[in-house]
């Protein structure tokens, strides 16, 4: 069946005869970024090792949700409730600690919630036959209320100095915690991508559900298995959000998806499916953040952010369709 699902992918992995430089973009535009803010912003500190530290620290909750949604978006679906998720998991964790239930606890709670989720997005797609965007964008609305209500919008401080330093506070020497996490989880998401028969499902499902599912591959339990892992990863950025701001808010992931969904799709992985990427992945989440990181330098508020991510977002599509029909 390997030999099957490898031959439906083909088609759609870029070819590797020659330099095709659209297949490298987001590098290309990552280093453009990286140059022009350090240019511009040469006497606001860009280039210091503590705002480059920074930056990792920003984008680590992005990145593992952009990891996830790397997996989901090559299957040619979408996930929309990524950032109310990890909102409602960092309340979750951070009452369960409150409670007295502890790290463990408070892990369970949050990545528990993540899942419940994750499976409730998976069944809907997958048994119901719901559109993905309607069924993510209808969670989104309805996980964020019940962020808001859980605790009437108060925030849930934690005071437990251990979790707070393991899931994001916390540095090992001159290295962030934060790295640490969005490092262990790409190479195990590079892993599984390129190196195991899901990863060959996953992009074959993407390509030609049809032929997957002639093929032997069980195409419905694959989409069930990626929303499962955005729930996962969702659930384990607000346990991260809560760890580095020691405490569970409902404004956690508020706007999140714009900027998970931004950073697969510059990383190189096609919005239509079958074709994905974890190191363009990160690459283009760690763009993203720097962006976001040199403009607040440069003092532009939140709305102007947003205005450009959407702009970025338009763009990489665009090109995306473009580099595909060639």
């Amino acid at each position: 069946m390997q030999s099957k699902v490898s031959s439906i992918q083909k088609p759609a992995t870029p070819s590797l005869k020659g330099f095709e430089w659209r297949n490298y973009i987001v590098y290309f535009a990552f280093v453009g970024v990286l140059i022009y803010f350090s240019i511009s912003l040469s006497d606001e500190g860009f280039l210091t090792s503590g705002n480059l530290l920074n930056i990792v620290r920003q984008t680590a909750t992005i990145s593992l949700m952009a990891l996830a949604m790397t997996f989901v978006i090559s299957t040619g679906e979408i996930d929309l409730s990524v950032g109310s998720i990890a909102a409602l998991s960092s309340l979750v964790g951070a009452l369960a600690i409150q409670a007295g239930y502890g790290i463990i606890g408070g892990l369970i709670g949050g990545v528990g919630t993540g899942l419940v989720v994750g499976l409730i997005n998976g069944l809907l797609v997958t048994k119901v036959a719901i559109p993905s965007f309607l069924v993510t964008l209808g969670t989104m609305g309805a996980i964020k209320g019940a962020a808001m209500w859980v605790t009437d919008t108060a925030p849930v401080p934690i005071v437990d100095a251990n979790f707070n330093f393991i899931f994001g506070s916390g540095d090992i020497g001159p290295i962030p915690v934060l790295l640490i996490w969005t490092l262990v989880f790409t190479v195990i998401a590079h892993i599984l991508l390129r190196k195991t028969s899901f990863g060959r499902q996953v992009l074959a499902t993407g390509g030609n559900e049809n032929a997957a599912r002639f093929s032997g591959v069980k195409t419905m339990k694959i989409k069930l298995m990626v929303f499962l892992a955005t729930g996962l990863m969702a659930g384990l950025a607000g346990l991260l959000y809560a760890g580095r701001m020691n405490a569970g808010r409902f404004s956690f992931g508020e706007g999140d998806e714009l900027s998970v969904i931004a950073a697969v799709i510059l990383g190189g992985t096609s919005l239509f499916g079958g074709v994905g990427t974890i190191i363009g992945t990160i690459v283009g989440s760690l763009m993203i953040g720097t962006i976001n990181n040199g403009l607040i330098i440069m003092g532009l508020d939140v709305s102007q952010q947003m205005i450009i991510k959407g702009i970025i977002i338009i763009l990489a599509v665009a090109f995306g369709k473009k580099a595909l029909k060639r």
